[in-house]
């Protein structure tokens, strides 16, 4: 409910205060003539509307940030001083969250002391009068905000100037919280893995063949285990690669056929089918795939004398290169639509057939995008969890062939994180050294895809 108000008040003072500032800005242009005004309506309406959300946001991200320990202070003020003394930092943790449940209507287990309840009903009474004043706050700050922004606007206000610089600057901040949040990730995997690595020597983790995690409490080394990482490499690999063979020819041949030969009627029908496949959860994928086509691989290789499990990487790879389909077709037909016509029509000028023209023309001329699609769809592959959960197998041992049950680097990041994890110990901050492995096989792809792209790209220009 308070969540609703709050919004609510954003919404009005966002319509009034560019209302406000839309109106004293046309009244500008009418009385002043447009020619002699710097700024359009449109500027002024939202230079006012930003005037006048600031404040009001600013006051609320304050009380998000302080609100609840004043919350909690003047909780524990509730508390009679002679129970307050007897309770330990675990009980007043416990005495506050059955208090705070009371407040909020939610019963609590056993009987309520009348303290509690007293507390409780004090609560409820400072957190209405703490939030109509942080409303009545936000929104008078607002409201002097919006009078003083309109009182500025003038013929000559360079208001267009004031929303571009600030919307310059709401860009940059966007794109520095993605690029912070990327080196975040990395410099928290790389810290973990550091740890990790003062357990388990850096050789024995990269060129392992075994992986055995022991769970031991104990601070013996040779209780560890052995933590190879080879055969969840050698998994993964397999995975991604068979995936790949699966969804990357078909998927490109599909998107070749729908943007060049397929009828409108036929586009505008298999496009959308094709594209529900991504929207499949992905534990649908892998009972698919441990119920249908793990016993129909076996079958079919018990029918020619080979020996395939139900749980294997081919079943595995087969059922996520059917999921990521729709990333290379449809990237790929979007892409090639947008190949400009005066391209093809130069090409059948030249006498050359439509095969020649897709070969020749299309997909040079698509490449940059269609590696792209290439990429996202092997690293949605690569970074894939439940599938091989359920169609793998989660053997972890070093494998030749693809027919037979593995694990890979994400279903063993799963196992050493399900269950209590103090992060003390090689068991659980090995997860941290696989997750950066997986950062970096990513890093490399893009790499290549890079490379392949600027070659192509030049060439083709």
């Amino acid at each position: 409910m308070n969540s609703l108000i709050i919004a609510g008040l954003l919404l009005v003072l966002l319509g009034l205060s560019y209302q406000t500032g839309w109106s004293k800005g046309r009244g500008l242009a009418t009385t002043a003539g447009s020619l002699n005004v710097h700024s359009r309506p449109q500027y002024h309406a939202a230079r006012v509307a930003i005037w006048t959300l600031v404040p009001a946001l600013v006051i609320l991200v304050l009380w998000g940030l302080l609100g609840s320990n004043l919350t909690r202070g003047y909780l524990v003020s509730q508390i009679p001083a002679d129970i307050l003394l007897g309770l330990d930092q675990a009980g007043l943790d416990a005495t506050i969250q059955r208090i705070g449940a009371l407040a909020s209507g939610y019963g609590v287990a056993g009987d309520v002391q009348p303290f509690e309840q007293s507390a409780a009903d004090a609560l409820r009474s400072f957190q209405t009068i703490t939030f109509l004043a942080v409303i009545a706050a936000a929104a008078g700050l607002a409201i002097l905000a919006l009078l003083y922004a309109r009182s500025r606007i003038s013929p000559r206000l360079r208001a267009r100037n004031h929303v571009e610089r600030l919307v310059t600057a709401g860009l940059m901040l966007c794109s520095a919280i993605a690029i912070l949040t990327t080196v975040g990730i990395m410099l928290s995997l790389v810290f973990e893995a550091i740890r990790f690595f003062s357990f388990i020597s850096p050789v024995e983790f990269f060129f392992g063949t075994v992986w055995n995690p022991t769970f031991s409490s104990t601070g013996n080394n040779a209780n560890y285990g052995q933590y190879g990482l080879l055969p969840l490499l050698t998994g993964t690999l397999w995975v991604a690669t068979i995936s790949s063979l699966v969804a990357v020819p078909i998927g490109l041949m599909t998107a070749i056929y729908l943007s060049q030969y397929a009828p409108s009627r036929v586009r505008a029908i298999v496009k959308p089918l094709i594209e529900i496949l991504a929207g499949i959860p992905t534990i649908v994928y892998g009972f698919f795939a441990l119920v249908t086509v793990g016993p129909f691989l076996k079958a079919m290789g018990a029918s020619v004398g080979l020996s395939i499990s139900a749980t294997s990487a081919l079943t595995a790879g087969l059922v996520m290169g059917i999921m990521i389909i729709p990333f290379i077709s449809s990237l790929s037909d979007d892409i090639l639509n947008q190949v400009p016509r005066a391209m093809r029509d130069g090409s059948y000028g030249l006498g050359a057939t439509q095969s020649e023209t897709i070969r020749q023309v299309l997909l040079p001329a698509a490449l940059p995008g269609i590696v792209g699609a290439f990429l996202l769809a092997v690293s949605r592959a690569i970074g894939e969890t439940m599938i091989v959960v359920l169609a793998a197998g989660n053997s972890p041992v070093l494998r030749g062939t693809p027919l037979e049950p593995i694990s890979t680097i994400t279903v063993s990041i799963v196992n050493q994180l399900t269950g209590d994890t103090d992060f003390t110990g090689p068991q659980s901050l090995v997860a941290f050294a696989l997750g950066l492995t997986l950062f970096v096989m990513t890093l490399l792809l893009n790499i290549v895809a890079l490379y392949i792209v600027r070659r192509f790209r030049e060439q083709y220009e």
